[in-house]
């Protein structure tokens, strides 16, 4: 086995063997630690005699690696004793590791990671390495940071948890629900990022967001009967179906209006109504609300033969659900498409004159499409020229600067 057999096995099994850890031990830091180190002697071992259970060789490695840290811990002696004690440390029954068991223990993990004691940036970088088992380097590719500032994050966080005291431990039912919001959040800050890249030379990375939409399966099947999980996994399952039609074969973006629907991934498309349907028995939440506009494009055709007006109203309910200016800006595009741009143009004026989005690109990019649309090309032209140099994503200011000239 080589270098990428290890790193597909520790992909999928790494939420669950830190999850593990951390109870044996009651150590979050210790537990990734040991993890990692498991990874490193498998890396090393494996390629010269695989073993027959890879997950529960690596299992089997890091609790020995574990009981090894404590061991040099003179403050943890009798938490040593305990675990030396365990006659299941050293046993073969290590090696039967349950592939296909999701247990509370990698729900726990994504809570613990997810910690509101954490910065937002530090609770990406936390759930990717230790719920995703991505690197620091996989994820320092992704965000488009240095891999120490990855490095130092995952540091601090954990140094953070532990000085917290955040205990190993799904939060009570009612406390759980009112924290799931955290974790959802940072699942769609990452499934976000992947889709549209907020810098860099590529629109989309395929890997950060499917590895958000990953995680999210996971959290669906550990959580069932929440419907705001299953409304993200609706959102990112329906958003994902269409990258294969995002971009041409050279990475320009390609526009909605411009896109090839057959190449739409339609097993996920109905992955994502499957999931929107769950969503819906107890009325939609704010990720459900974003599905359903998600799978009212996914129904439609073309541009022309969407039901614009609906995705209005979703807006004006997304809007009342979770008011921000992102969203009375999205309002804006559909009520454009809906009802003409003069009336999309005072909404977006009125974001301005409040200074919601100060220093977007996206305030800019809609205001420069409906001055177009109006006929007033040289302010439209003043507008995408202005769009192109607040945006951070070379892709996207190409585009800009493309219709920008193309105003004379």
């Amino acid at each position: 086995m080589g270098t990428a057999d290890v790193e597909a096995v520790w992909r999928v099994e790494s939420a669950r063997i830190v999850a593990a850890l951390t109870r044996f031990t009651g150590d979050f830091g210790l537990a990734e630690d040991a993890a990692q180190e498991a990874v490193a002697e498998a890396l090393v071992s494996w390629p010269r005699a695989a073993p027959a259970n890879p997950a529960g060789w690596l299992m089997a490695t890091a609790r020995r690696r574990a009981i090894d840290a404590i061991r040099r811990r003179v403050a943890l002696q009798d938490r040593y004793a305990l675990l030396a004690a365990d006659p299941t440390v050293d046993s073969p029954a290590d090696a039967d590791v349950d592939l296909d068991r999701i247990d509370d223990d990698v729900l726990a993990l994504m809570f613990v990671s997810c910690h509101s004691v954490l910065s937002p940036a530090a609770r990406v970088a936390l759930t990717l390495r230790v719920v995703g088992g991505l690197t620091s380097e996989e994820i320092a590719r992704a965000f488009l940071v240095p891999v120490p500032t990855v490095q130092a994050r995952i540091t601090r966080a954990k140094k953070t948890i532990a000085a917290a005291r955040v205990p190993f431990e799904l939060p009570p039912a009612g406390e759980r629900r009112a924290r799931l919001g955290g974790v959802l959040s940072v699942l769609y800050v990452i499934f976000t990022e992947g889709s549209t890249a907020t810098t860099g030379d590529r629109l989309v990375r395929p890997d950060v967001a499917y590895e958000a939409l990953r995680l999210t399966r996971m959290l669906a099947a550990l959580q069932p009967d929440e419907p705001e999980v299953h409304g993200l996994l609706a959102l990112c399952e329906l958003t994902a179906a269409r990258f294969p039609a995002r971009t041409g074969p050279d990475g320009s973006p390609v526009l909605l209006a411009d896109q090839d629907r057959r190449l739409w991934d339609r097993s996920a498309l109905r992955r994502g109504l499957a999931a929107l349907a769950r969503a819906s028995t107890r009325g939609l939440g704010p990720y459900g609300l974003q599905a359903a506009i998600a799978a009212t494009h996914a129904s439609a055709p073309s541009v022309e033969e969407t039901d614009w007006g609906r995705i209005v109203v979703l807006y004006e309910a997304l809007g009342r659900a979770a008011p921000s200016p992102v969203v009375e800006l999205n309002r804006a595009v559909a009520v454009a498409m809906a009802s003409g741009p003069a009336q999309a143009l005072t909404i977006v004026d009125e974001l301005i004159a409040a200074n919601r989005l100060p220093g977007s690109h996206l305030v800019p990019t809609v205001r420069g499409e409906l001055l177009t649309r109006l006929g007033r090309r040289p302010e439209a032209r003043t507008e995408l020229e202005l769009a192109a140099r607040l945006c951070a994503n070379q892709r996207e200011r190409s585009v800009l600067l493309g219709k920008a000239a193309a105003l004379g």
